[in-house]
C-alpha cells in the first residue's frame, strides 16, 4: 500500500497514470488472450492426422495468430535445394485468378533465403531485400514478410510464410516468438501425419494382398473393387471371391467380418480360405457350404460375427440360374438387360458365429441373359443419418446410371460415389451374365 491507501500495481512506479496502468493491463490481457489462441491452435493441429489437411491448418492457423492477410506453406525438396509443394492461403478468387497460368515459386529469390538461412525472418519491404527476385505478373502487392522454418526430427521440412498484417503494421518479434512456436508444434504434427500415413499404407497394402485377384471366369465377365475404410485405421474385415466349380458353374462369395483391426483382417482370411475350398469341394447347395463353414468356424477359430452370401450360377433348363443363401448379409441386386433393377430379398440366415443350429434356407432365381449380379458389403450403403433403404435406393440409382460401363469402371463407380458414409470398408463384386444360353 502506498500513502495515499491505495493498492500498488506489481511494474509501475507510484504515480503512474491510469492511462498507462490501462495499457500495460491491456498488454497482459493480450499476452494471454495471444498464449490461449497459441495453446488452442497446437490442440487444433495436433488432432488432425491427414498430412494435407495438417500443412493447411499450420498455414491458417499461423495466419489467426498475427492477423496476417496472407500465407503460404513451401515444403522442401528431399534433396533441400528447392521446394516441391506450395499451399497457400488467403488469396481471393481474384487473386487466384490471376496468377493461374504462373507456376508456384520453387524457392528463389527471398524464399530461397530461407531455405538456404533457415533463422526467422522479417521485412519491412521485400522487395528491397538482396536477394529478392521480384514478383511476378499478377502476384498481389506484398511489402512485409514473417519467414520462419518448420523441422521435423531435426531436419528443416519446409518454410512458413506471412505476408501484410490486417491492422497494416509490421510483424513484430512478439509475432516472431509465436509462430516460431507455432511451427514447433507444426515438426510435431507433420510427423504424426506421417507416420499415421505409413501405418495406413502398410495397413491397405496388407489387406489388398488378402484378397483375390479374380480368375477367368467365362463365358461370365466378372469385377471386383475393395476400398478401405477412412478411419480409423484402414484395416477391416470385407471380402470378396469368385471361382469356377468342377461342375463348371461359377461360385461367388462376398463377406464382412466384424471390426476393424487387425483380428477382423485376419479372421476374413481365414474365414474367406475355408469357405473356397468347402465350396469348391462339396456338392451341398449354398445353404450346405454355409452351414460347415460355420461349424468348422466355430470348432477351430475365434472369429467375430460375420455376415457372407453365397452364391452358384449354374444352368438351367432355358438359361443361367441363381442359387444363393445368405447369413446375414445383404441381398443382391439384379440389374435386367432394360436397367431394370430389383433388390433379391430372401431370408437372410443368421450371420455366422451366431448359432450352429439354425437351418440355413437356399433361394433359387432365373437370370436373364446379359444381366449383371451386384454383391457388395454395407460399407457401400450404410450412413448414420439416413435409413439403409435410403442407402440401398440410391445404390441402385448409381448402378443404372453406369450399368453400360465396363464391369471394372461399373464397380470403381459405385465405390467412388457411393451412399455410404466411408467409415466402414467396402467390397464390391459385379458378375455380367452371357447373353447366349449355356453350352
Amino acid at each position: 500500500m502506498n500513502g495515499g491507501g491505495q493498492p500498488e500495481v506489481p511494474g509501475l512506479r507510484p504515480g503512474t497514470g491510469l492511462e498507462q496502468v490501462g495499457a500495460r493491463l491491456r498488454a497482459v490481457t493480450d499476452a494471454k488472450e495471444r498464449l490461449q489462441g497459441l495453446l488452442d491452435a497446437v490442440l487444433a493441429i495436433s488432432r488432425e492426422l491427414d498430412l494435407s489437411v495438417v500443412l493447411r491448418r499450420i498455414v491458417t492457423t499461423a495466419m489467426e495468430l498475427v492477423g496476417a492477410r496472407y500465407g503460404a506453406l513451401g515444403v522442401l525438396h528431399e534433396s533441400g535445394e528447392h521446394l516441391k509443394e506450395f499451399i497457400t492461403a488467403g488469396l481471393t478468387e481474384d487473386e487466384r485468378a490471376a496468377l493461374s497460368g504462373v507456376e508456384f515459386p520453387h524457392g528463389r529469390g527471398v524464399l530461397g533465403h530461407l531455405i538456404h538461412h533457415p533463422e526467422p525472418l522479417r521485412l519491412l519491404d521485400i522487395p528491397s531485400h538482396p536477394a529478392s527476385a521480384g514478383f511476378p505478373p499478377g502476384h498481389p502487392r506484398m511489402r512485409t514478410l514473417l519467414g520462419v522454418a518448420i523441422s521435423v526430427r531435426g531436419e528443416i521440412y519446409g518454410d512458413l510464410y506471412l505476408s501484410e498484417r490486417e491492422d497494416g503494421r509490421p510483424f513484430d518479434r512478439s509475432d516472431e516468438d509465436i509462430v516460431v512456436a507455432l511451427a514447433g508444434a507444426a515438426g510435431i504434427a507433420i510427423e504424426n501425419a506421417r507416420l499415421f500415413a505409413q501405418v495406413r499404407d502398410s495397413a491397405e497394402t496388407f489387406q489388398r494382398l488378402l484378397l483375390p485377384t479374380l480368375s477367368d471366369l467365362g463365358p461370365f465377365a466378372a469385377a471386383a473393387v475393395y476400398r478401405p475404410a477412412a478411419e480409423p485405421n484402414r484395416l477391416g474385415g470385407d471380402w470378396y471371391d469368385a471361382l469356377v466349380l468342377p461342375d463348371d458353374s461359377v461360385g461367388v462369395m462376398i463377406g464382412d467380418v466384424g471390426g476393424h483391426d487387425l483380428r477382423a483382417a485376419a479372421a476374413m482370411a481365414q474365414a474367406r480360405s475355408m469357405l473356397r475350398a468347402l465350396f469348391y469341394d462339396r456338392r451341398t447347395p449354398p445353404s450346405g457350404v454355409l452351414t460347415q463353414l460355420d461349424r468348422t468356424l466355430h470348432a477351430t477359430a475365434d472369429i467375430p460375427v460375420t455376415t457372407a452370401c453365397l452364391a452358384r450360377v449354374e444352368p438351367g433348363e432355358s438359361g443361367w440360374v441363381l442359387r444363393w443363401s445368405s447369413a446375414g448379409h445383404l441381398p443382391p441386386l439384379l440389374i435386367g438387360p432394360e436397367l431394370e433393377t430389383e433388390y433379391l430379398y430372401a431370408e437372410p440366415g443368421l450371420p455366422l458365429g451366431v448359432s450352429t443350429g439354425e437351418p440355413r434356407p437356399d433361394h433359387t432365381r432365373e437370370l436373364p441373359a446379359g444381366s449383371v449380379l451386384l454383391f457388395f458389403t454395407d460399407g457401400l450403403v450404410e450412413h448414420p443419418a439416413h435409413p439403409i433403404d435410403e442407402g440401398l435406393a440410391a445404390l441402385a440409382g448409381l448402378a443404372v446410371a453406369h450399368a453400360s460401363l465396363p464391369l471394372p469402371d461399373l464397380v470403381r463407380a459405385l465405390a467412388d460415389r457411393h451412399p455410404g458414409d466411408g467409415r466402414d470398408d467396402m467390397a464390391v463384386l459385379a458378375l455380367r451374365v452371357p447373353l447366349g444360353p449355356p453350352a
